[in-house]
């Protein structure tokens, strides 16, 4: 029997739920722009079952839309 790559699922509502959440008041997780690019100009991202394009413009700037 072949073997079929499959993309994952999204996660269901009670997983999201039980994933551990930063603390009131605590600050946000920080991720370099450079790193999430990985030298690209554009990269997609997928929310759930939607699809985002993240671009780093040549101003400089990030445009993220749907």
């Amino acid at each position: 029997m072949p073997i079929v790559d499959l993309p994952p699922l999204p996660p269901s509502p009670a997983r999201l739920a039980a994933v551990a959440r930063p603390a009131a008041g605590s600050p946000p997780p920080s991720l370099d722009s450079r790193a999430l690019l990985g030298g690209a100009r554009e990269i997609e991202i997928v929310h759930g079952d939607k699809v985002y394009r993240l671009r780093h413009t040549r101003s400089d700037k990030l445009i993220l839309v749907k």
